[in-house]
């Protein structure tokens, strides 16, 4: 008798020896590669074939195994049965989960051979590996013109035709091809099939997850070739270039005149100003807001919620631009000077109440004496006498 005790673990390690010393019978006549069972070269050739039979009949997608249909199966149950132990995320997936357990431990297994730069997850290091090779295995068949990504071949194109033989059966619009058919369909039916693997976070398309990306990798491949700032988004070095260097505002509001750097801002701008219809209510107070932007933030009043961090002190803010503004006071900067006297702030909310000694307005009036007053805390203070 074996004096050893055996274990699942003893059992699964003998098994995985014997796959090694165990022949290998069965071949693939088409690439040679060998397996030790009928049905798993029987799978491996659907490789070859493109047979997938295993429909989704809840969509209809399609699949070559049957445990990738089950794990697409998920995506309509919503069933996360991986559990993070650090902080409660939950998954659908195990190599998901896996993924975003290096948000916790920091680590960043796939190195990049030519620069030496680490990535936690292998997508993120193939992506990046494309800025070295310049690698562009999407071709146009029309044109012959080379793409890195898929989507921007899709995009492309556009260009050729102005055929859309593709149709949406919901809303009938019209595509140049069956993918970006299949990708505005999910406008329609909500899925989001690309799933970031560190947070979870889902996209419906997949160059929003590659964007999306970089804010785990930290990769920032647009520099400004005025300051050498680096963005993550060529958007986002388009709209930094029109607001610090050349103050180009192409986005104009059709109602009041005011223009803006970015479309988001005008957009922002037309929903708070221009409508009265506040779609977005707050569950806890019931205030509506114009856009989604203006809830999140406002919810934070009662949360408490402070995301943004000083990294020279560690206070923290609930806006973003109050972190803006707090970093002044570390750095000294004081950008906006008086044109009359010279003096200098750090904010433009405090230029202009300082301008305001120069041209004497006093905005502020009692509405009990009449007496006027340039600031509203010194109005405050005024009511005072008459309480």
């Amino acid at each position: 008798m074996n004096s050893e005790t055996e274990t699942p673990e003893n059992v699964q390690e003998l098994k995985h020896q014997n796959a090694h010393r165990e022949k290998k019978p069965f071949v693939c006549e088409i690439c040679g590669k060998v397996f030790t069972k009928k049905l798993d070269l029987k799978t491996h050739q659907r490789v070859h074939t493109g047979e997938k039979p295993f429909v989704c009949d809840t969509c209809g997608r399609a699949f070559s195994q049957k445990h990738h249909l089950q794990y697409h199966d998920r995506v309509h149950t919503g069933e996360k049965p991986f559990s993070c132990d650090i902080c409660g995320k939950a998954f659908s997936q195990k190599y998901r989960l896996q993924s975003h357990q290096r948000v916790h431990t920091g680590e960043k297994p796939f190195v990049c051979d030519v620069c030496g730069k680490a990535f936690p997850r292998k997508n993120s290091l193939n992506t990046h590996q494309l800025v070295h090779t310049g690698e562009k295995p999407f071709t146009c068949d029309i044109c012959g013109e080379r793409f890195t990504y898929q989507f921007a071949l899709t995009g492309h194109y556009q260009i050729h035709s102005e055929d859309k033989p593709f149709f949406c059966n919901i809303c009938e619009k019209g595509f140049p091809n069956e993918y970006a058919l299949t990708t505005h369909q999910r406008v329609h039916t909500g899925e989001k099939p690309f799933v970031c693997g560190t947070c979870g976070k889902a996209f419906k398309q997949e160059h929003y997850l590659k964007y999306h990306d970089r804010v785990h990798t930290g990769e920032k491949p647009f520099p400004c070739d005025m300051c050498g700032k680096a963005f993550s988004l060529k958007t986002g070095l388009k709209a930094h270039q029109r607001r610090a260097h050349t103050g180009e505002k192409p986005f104009v509001c059709d109602i009041c005149g005011k223009s803006f750097a970015q479309s988001c801002g005008l957009k922002i701008h037309c929903s708070a100003h221009h409508t009265k219809q506040k779609p977005f209510v707050c569950d806890i107070c019931t205030k509506g807001f114009p856009n989604k932007h203006s809830l999140i933030t406002h919810q934070r009043v009662h949360t408490g919620e402070k995301p943004f961090l000083c990294d020279t002190c560690g206070k923290a803010f609930s806006l973003k631009r109050n972190l803006k503004h707090h970093k002044l006071v570390h750095t000294g900067e004081k950008p906006f000077s008086c044109d009359i006297c010279g003096k200098s702030f750090s904010l433009k909310t405090n230029l202009q109440k300082h301008e305001k000694l120069h041209t004497g307005e006093k905005r502020f009036s009692c509405d009990i004496c009449g007496k006027a007053f340039t600031y509203k805390t010194s109005l405050k203070e005024h009511h005072r006498v008459h309480h």
